[in-house]
């Protein structure tokens, strides 16, 4: 496996630029020698931020244990698409595809965003991706998944079709029809990514353009998908540091309600 030193290069505005960091066999980084984690750049505009940087985000929250390094790797990249920060991208899809996200689940984690964070972020990210892939040798005949559509629980199909029903009666016909017939229909089903994962995908998004009243459906969604409750709380905390606490504050409160609501 690549250092992930490569994927933390020229990225300003995270304040990551030199590291020797390598993913272990148990999802989490380890500093492999004594190379500061901040570049100069941020050392000279921001000195407290490139501190923080080496000892809280490098030296601390990229290497806990309670979420696997793909799943932040996954967030993380959610949070940065649907933020639109294009700067910091680069090395944190190559942090992606490092920490097992594979080019395909990559490909399809951008096209899914341009449906929750828009098609103007997910442009912008594609973009990115592209010089990604590059640098690779990964060519658009390695980014098609695999044909047909997932199939879904009908019954729990049919109860969502009726809510969106129900919130948009009499507003929004075409908000409404292509709600059913290509978000749900369709991009959901698309096999490229697993359905826990898009659920984890679509909480990041969420939590990062503060969208907290969105967040009750797509929490239970997620817990019905795969995701536990330990992975949603774990997932929240990264937030804090690429969407703001502010975000990731009310996204946990609303996380709380959820999981008190659900058994287990």
């Amino acid at each position: 496996m690549r250092s992930l030193f490569a994927t933390f290069l020229a990225v300003s505005a995270a304040g990551l630029a030199s590291a020797q960091e390598v993913p272990t066999q148990g999802g989490t980084m380890g500093r492999s020698d004594a190379t500061a984690f901040s570049s100069r750049e941020v050392d000279v505009a921001a000195p407290a931020l490139g501190g923080y940087t080496e000892r809280v985000l490098a030296g601390d929250l990229w290497r806990r244990t309670d979420l696997p390094l793909r799943d932040r790797s996954i967030v993380t990249a959610a949070a940065l698409i649907a933020g639109g920060h294009t700067a910091s991208m680069p090395a944190y899809l190559r942090l992606a595809l490092d920490s097992g996200v594979t080019p395909v689940e990559l490909s399809e984690i951008i096209t899914y965003l341009a449906f929750y964070a828009g098609w103007p972020s997910a442009m912008s990210a594609a973009s990115v991706a592209k010089s990604a892939f590059a640098e690779r040798s990964i060519g658009a005949d390695q980014l098609a998944g695999p044909p047909g559509l997932l199939e879904v629980d009908e019954a729990a199909e049919k109860e969502r079709a009726a809510t969106v029903a129900q919130n948009l009666d009499g507003m929004a016909p075409g908000l409404r029809d292509y709600t059913n017939r290509v978000l749900f229909d369709e991009v959901w089903r698309r096999p490229g990514l697993a359905p826990r994962d898009r659920s984890l995908v679509t909480i990041g998004a969420l939590i990062a353009g503060g969208k907290a009243a969105q967040l009750v459906g797509h929490l239970n969604k997620g817990l019905d998908n795969g995701l536990t409750k330990a992975d949603i709380s774990a997932a929240i905390t990264p937030l804090a540091f690429y969407a703001g606490w502010p975000n990731a504050m009310s996204a946990a409160s609303v996380a709380k309600a959820v999981f008190e609501k659900r058994p287990g």
